[in-house]
């Protein structure tokens, strides 16, 4: 009987880590249709079929989730012959794929490529930026490695390791608001209906009183928020780390800060049975070395 082929075992364990054969495809670095064979072979080989495939829905069969862990053995097995005859060798390269929001992309994340890379050289880092439920999709779907979001987790699929505290502000660019009074003659500024930001403000609020602002405006990001804020065109919950220059410099003010606000934490989250577990587990006890505001200043 014929030895069954290392890289086919490999993109087998890769289809089934992301139950997508595109993402994985691109993942061991195979064109879609080349992955596809080396699956086709595989099954051919062993005499059984290993996923159920539809255009909406690919799953492994019986006979693939019995061999699944025998093949994340062998696999094991193989690196580890490779790594008693190379002890010397220099690491191999790799890469990863994490998404995260616009704004802490650009304020965190890019300016810490350069020491990320001088960490582990071996290992490049690719940035994708998108609204969090865009970045959901596709950590769960496999295009992506990991995210770093303050989202709440809702999947069993998913795992995380905790960064940073992400705290909060009420600002304006004046002390324009000093109690639920003053919400009237106000306008709102928020990133949705549907998950805003103020409801920070509101879980530490004591008073009994209601807050209804006059008006209301959603736009998406903190990125806006901001501007519109030091626009003068009102009141928002924003990021402390991504105001903190703006607070400083005294264009924007701290409003009711005897009001100690929520706060949530920074997650960096990948698939469970990631196949790159380790490394993401190392990304993220680097990342927490990185604080939120070394960097300091925001996009202009």
């Amino acid at each position: 009987m014929d030895l069954l082929d290392l890289d086919s075992l490999r993109c087998f364990t890769t289809a089934a880590d992301t139950l997508n054969f595109r993402a994985a495809a691109k993942r061991v670095s195979l064109s879609p249709g080349a992955f596809s064979d080396r699956i086709r072979r595989l099954e051919e080989d062993l005499g059984t079929a290993l996923f159920h495939r539809t255009t909406r829905r690919t799953r492994l069969t019986e006979a693939g989730t019995r061999l699944l862990p025998n093949a994340r053995t062998l696999l094991a097995e193989a690196q580890r012959c490779r790594n008693v005859v190379a002890e010397d060798a220099a690491p191999l390269p790799f890469e990863l794929v994490i998404g995260t929001r616009f704004e802490l992309g650009i304020v965190w994340l890019t300016p810490i490529l350069k020491a990320l890379e001088s960490a582990v050289p071996e290992r490049t880092v690719h940035l994708y930026m998108a609204d969090t439920p865009d970045l959901t999709h596709r950590v769960l779907r496999g295009d992506i490695d990991a995210v770093i979001y303050s989202a709440r987790l809702t999947s069993a699929s998913l795992r995380y390791a905790t960064l940073h505290t992400e705290e909060y502000v009420f600002v304006g660019n004046a002390p324009l608001v000093t109690g639920p009074d003053d919400a009237p003659h106000c306008r709102l500024l928020d990133v949705s209906a549907d998950l805003p930001l103020f409801r920070y403000f509101l879980d530490a609020w004591p008073g009994k009183a209601s807050w209804r602002f006059g008006r209301h405006q959603y736009l998406g990001g903190i990125g806006g928020l901001r501007m519109r804020v030091l626009e003068g065109a009102g009141v928002a919950v924003l990021p402390r780390y991504f105001v903190q220059a703006d607070l400083d410099c005294g264009t924007l003010v701290e409003l009711m800060p005897e009001v100690k606000l929520k706060s949530d934490a920074f997650r960096l989250v990948w698939r469970t049975a990631h196949p790159q577990d380790a490394a993401l587990q190392a990304l993220a006890e680097e990342l927490r070395t990185h604080p939120l505001l070394e960097q300091g200043g925001h996009p202009s």
